[in-house]
């Protein structure tokens, strides 16, 4: 009996080596998980599409997702777990290893099923009954997906979001300072609207570690023109640890969503012991202790602001505030951990 690991895009060489902590970027979790499995790592795009992968790609796409979910299915044994490391991929693994002879057992890392399309593809690939484990690190997605399914928590299950506290680690600020920084980043579901608007005439620096070669995600993230305290570039995963250091306030400004888009950022800055304001959306309710992370309703310009200036006003209270989150990323958000309660999970999920 054997582990497969699909992943929702090919990695680099460089990436699927990364599970070891060497200062030069953080560990990514499905790499670890898959040498702790000893698993068979499969990726989109390593095999030749059919016409019938073509025809599957118009319920639920893309073509390359299906070739990869057929190519599991012929390759697994009666007996094996392929685990999926998101939906895209996951849904047309469980149904291609549901039709195969061998009917290997699935597990799936949901992030966003509650729209729609996922409502359809979960019921279309008959999801409740050829995927044996469901796992998300949103408590909105599992409540859905168990209210969904009409399942429950043996089948969906919580699963705490997690950082690389080896490498998103406290440190000293750079030297060269002049003034209070607010540090944001990434892209997905974020509203760099409301946090300039909120900041533009703040005696403070913003800068945002952000990049895209998408126009329309850049329109609808940014303002049309940064303010001058604002700046946006891509860091480096080095500089970006610095970058975090050097913030007087972490901030992660996101539209409202379903799931938990923003928490990377946010768990990184609790990691390296920084203060963090962010937005109380309903996919990041379970991430947002009063006693750690300030908080603001979405698009409230005032909010973000006022939540802001707290933190720059009264600095014990903000450390206090970051210890206190430097403390719960490591008891409860390690990447260790993370990987640990999944692959335990995963060997479950073979003995069942």
């Amino acid at each position: 009996m054997a582990f497969h690991i699909a992943m929702p895009r090919r990695m680099s060489a460089q990436e699927l080596a990364a599970v070891d902590a060497n200062g030069d970027r953080p560990r990514i979790a499905m790499s670890m998980i898959a040498k702790d499995l000893g698993a068979v790592v499969h990726a989109p795009g390593e095999g030749a599409v059919s016409f019938a992968d073509k025809l599957r790609a118009k319920l639920a796409g893309p073509e390359s997702m299906w070739a990869m979910a057929r190519d599991i299915a012929a390759r697994a044994a009666p007996g094996d777990v392929v685990f999926c490391g998101s939906e895209a991929g996951g849904l047309q693994v469980a149904k291609a290893c549901a039709d195969s002879r061998a009917r290997p057992r699935v597990g799936i890392f949901v992030h966003n099923l509650d729209r729609p399309r996922g409502r359809v593809a979960l019921k279309l690939f008959g999801i409740r009954r050829h995927a044996g484990l469901l796992m998300a690190c949103s408590e909105l997605q599992t409540t859905f997906l168990r209210d969904y399914l009409g399942t429950d928590d043996a089948q969906v299950r919580f699963v705490w979001d997690h950082t690389d506290n080896a490498f998103f680690t406290p440190g000293p600020a750079s030297p060269d300072k002049r003034r209070p920084l607010i540090v944001s980043v990434g892209l997905e579901q974020r509203d760099y609207r409301t946090l300039a608007a909120a900041t533009a005439d703040m005696d403070v620096d913003v800068k945002i570690s952000g990049f895209s070669e998408d126009a329309a995600v850049l329109q609808q993230t940014f303002p049309d023109v940064l303010p001058d305290n604002m700046s946006r570039k891509f860091y480096a995963w080095t500089d970006l640890v610095q970058l975090y250091r050097d913030a007087d306030v972490v901030v992660v400004s996101v539209r409202e969503n379903k799931y938990a888009a923003g928490v990377q950022s946010l768990l990184e800055g609790m990691a390296c012991g920084r203060p963090v304001v962010a937005t109380a959306t309903a996919g990041l309710k379970s991430y947002l202790d009063e006693d750690v992370v300030a908080s603001f309703a979405p698009g409230d310009v005032a909010g973000l602001r006022a939540a802001i200036e707290r933190t720059l006003a009264d600095r014990p209270a903000a450390e206090a505030r970051a210890a206190r989150g430097l403390a719960l990323a490591t008891r409860r958000h390690g990447i260790d951990d993370y990987v640990a309660r999944i692959v335990g999970d995963l060997r479950a999920l073979q003995r069942a």
